[in-house]
């Protein structure tokens, strides 16, 4: 089957991050199987989803170090979208092809299925992986679990593509991604005795205009880093609900804030400016008025950035394999900056653009798939 076909295989499947991606998953691994090759599935706890793990061995037999081919399964919605073909059925026009995840990112898994027949023939030195995952698209819930299982089942890994959309130019940095929900109870009263209430939309109007001062603060201030198109790091407030009536002082607000960070400020750094703020100014604010007063803050996702390291092999070899030694960093997240934590070099690099991901009528142009698949070939004859 062709890169083209298994594209057409996968965008059938309908894997909004929302539904299952068994069907998808249990189709490759037993097309993996008639190979003669033994993937394995590591499911989530609802065993609604899976990640698929499986290793080319090398000429020799042997199963460890190589390099992972990464790519993610599910996809996001297209609820409310305008498209002018079926979302869940590859159309081709152009030179182009339509579907939901034909660029982000079921292209690059599928021209690397297509050209499993050629890995297994090539008389290589280094084993090869294909590293499938669920559920990346929110806050990257699969991928962790499988690298812990690499770790467990004591599988070495020495590198790894992610094979996100980069129109086939290799990205060695992206910013951190992280998002916080905050629950801000006061007490309700009604709306004409001010007095014997506390806010909490109020209140939490407060902490969201702190949440602002800080993206003023790093936009004007830094650190800085101009390789990415937005060079600071970034927060804003993007949700927010509370209140039961207009007469009634709101007992409740809830609101979600999310933050991008480059590598010079953490994660850490940013929730203790948000803490402190809360401990130090809100809080006995909201207790002056109602000692029973509280703030939770509970985290609902967390994706390092990533920082490839330029002396890694795989960063060296991508770069040969593309002619391309221009520094390129982005401000949207994979799941690269994970395999980095786990030890694993990683560099990210796939076919068709981010600028055609999650829309109405996204697509990946051929030649893109062209493209993926001579340096997928490349890359696994290098081994």
């Amino acid at each position: 089957m062709d890169t083209i076909a298994w594209l057409d295989r996968l965008v059938a499947f309908d894997t909004v991050s929302r539904h299952s991606n068994l069907g998808l998953i249990e189709s490759v691994r037993d097309a993996l199987r008639s190979h003669g090759l033994e993937p394995w599935l590591d499911l989530n706890a609802e065993g609604n989803k899976a990640n698929l793990f499986c290793t080319l061995p090398a000429a020799d037999g042997s199963t460890q170090g190589g390099i992972a081919l990464s790519g993610h399964t599910d996809v996001v919605p297209v609820d409310g979208q305008d498209w002018a073909s079926d979302p869940f059925r590859l159309t081709e026009k152009d030179g182009r092809l339509y579907g939901r995840g034909s660029c982000d990112m079921k292209g690059f898994i599928a021209a690397s299925l297509a050209l499993v027949p050629e890995f297994l023939a090539m008389p290589r030195q280094q084993p090869l992986h294909l590293a499938f995952s669920y559920d990346e698209e929110v806050a990257c819930l699969g991928a962790p679990l499988m690298l812990a299982e690499l770790q467990r089942r004591g599988i070495r890994v020495d590198g790894c593509v992610v094979g996100e959309p980069t129109s086939m130019k290799p990205v060695v940095a992206h910013k951190g991604l992280n998002a916080y929900r905050c629950r801000v109870h006061g007490k309700a009263a009604h709306s004409s005795l001010t007095p014997q209430g506390c806010n909490a939309i109020e209140h939490a109007a407060r902490l969201i205009c702190h949440i602002r001062e800080l993206a003023e603060a790093w936009r004007a201030e830094g650190p800085f880093d101009q390789f990415y198109d937005v060079p600071y790091t970034t927060i804003g407030t993007n949700l927010i609900s509370g209140g039961i009536a207009m007469n009634t002082i709101a007992d409740a607000c809830e609101f979600t804030y999310e933050f991008r960070n480059l590598a010079a400020i953490t994660p850490q750094q940013v929730q203790a400016r948000i803490q402190g703020y809360v401990q130090g100014e809100l809080l006995p604010r909201m207790r002056r008025e109602f000692p029973g007063a509280s703030v939770e803050i509970e985290q609902l996702a967390g994706a390092p950035g990533l920082e490839a390291s330029e002396q890694a092999a795989v960063t060296q070899l991508v770069r040969a394999l593309t002619r391309d030694d221009a520094v390129r960093k982005v401000a949207y997240g994979t799941e690269a900056g994970l395999f980095q934590g786990a030890g694993i070099a990683t560099v990210v690099c796939g076919p068709g653009s981010i600028v055609q991901a999650h829309k109405p009528d996204e697509y990946v142009e051929k030649d893109q798939l062209a493209q993926c698949e001579q340096f997928l070939r490349q890359l696994a004859r290098s081994l």
